[in-house]
């Protein structure tokens, strides 16, 4: 059993790694898996861990979940060193991993149950019912798990993690095979969890879910961070945009909208500029000036996959 009554000092961080390193020994090779890996997750945030195929993501998760040894480096979880007190820093954390690993033959209660009761979780504090009711599988709690769907067992992965009220939640591609409306209700499942403290750390390809979650954004590659910052700075890293406008007719364009690299098919004007360097008013009063009239405006900035893209491509992947 844990001793939960350890007095701990207050903490900012609720997962801090400084010149972590790992290396696998294959045949006669050695892999890098991590090279001196930093990363601070700050107390309450929801923060993206993210990296393409064999970046560095799961050793690392699986560093904190006590499955990999590191070679070197320190880490902390919510101000625990794990090598001081591995057993309550594995408390503090819930781990969903990407594998459905379940036993068919439990019901969502039993294996709840189960893991409650590893954890030490008197039963008159488990919370099993509440947390199936809370994450959808409520009227499958004593069907088989070999007969749930595959959303439905990628649900129940991320009810085990919440058994034992973690401070930390690690979701390692937590949606990876989930329909549209299960990922929605997960989703809002998560955003209510972190805005009652739980700190949230996501790994996903779904590049567009971390930039409507995430606060802070770390991006892995070949087991070095190559960048740490947080979602809006990192949006503002390709500070092109493109403004399109819905011509009332046909226009000559002047010469001051050449600089903007002009496109028009079939009285739509499209311009791209530097957001950095000229704002839209800008363009607009060229418009004006020269009295092109148009009816509609949409504007289209970059997102997190094209900031992604860009800095993998820098980095050396094609």
């Amino acid at each position: 059993y844990i001793n939960t009554f350890v007095i701990m000092t207050d903490y900012i961080y609720s997962i801090k790694a400084k010149n972590v390193n790992k290396t696998f020994k294959r045949k006669n090779l050695e892999v890098n898996a991590l090279k001196d890996f930093n990363i601070k997750i700050k107390k309450g945030s929801i923060h993206g861990l993210l990296g393409p195929n064999g970046a560095g993501k799961s050793t690392f998760i699986n560093i904190l979940g006590g499955l990999v040894k590191k070679n070197k480096g320190n880490i902390s979880i919510c101000g625990i060193d794990i090598d001081k007190n591995q057993k309550l820093s594995k408390f503090k954390i819930g781990i969903v991993p990407q594998e459905l690993n379940i036993d068919p033959f439990f019901t969502p209660f039993e294996l709840l149950d189960l893991q409650a009761g590893l954890y030490g979780i008197s039963k008159k504090n488990r919370k099993t019912e509440e947390i199936l009711d809370n994450l959808g599988l409520i009227d499958k709690k004593n069907a088989y798990a070999r007969t749930l769907s595959g959303g439905m067992r990628r649900r129940l992965l991320v009810a085990k993690a919440l058994v034992h009220s973690p401070s930390m939640l690690i979701l390692d591609e937590p949606t990876a095979g989930v329909d549209v409306e299960l990922r929605s209700m997960l989703w809002d499942y998560i955003r209510d969890i972190n805005s009652k403290g739980t700190t949230i750390c996501l790994t996903t390809h779904y590049l567009e879910e971390a930039e409507k979650l995430c606060e802070n954004i770390t991006i892995l590659d070949k087991g070095e961070v190559i960048k740490d910052d947080t979602k809006v700075n990192l949006l503002n890293i390709i500070s092109t945009k493109t403004v399109s406008f819905d011509l009332a007719n046909k226009q000559e364009l002047p010469r001051e909208l050449i600089a903007f690299n002009p496109k028009i098919e079939k009285n739509r004007l499209t311009l791209s500029y530097d957001k950095s360097k000229i704002s839209l008013n800008n363009i607009i009063n060229i418009l004006n000036k020269h009295n092109i009239v148009f009816l509609e405006m949409s504007t289209y900035e970059s997102n997190l996959e094209n900031v992604f893209t860009k800095l993998i491509s820098s980095n050396g992947n094609n």
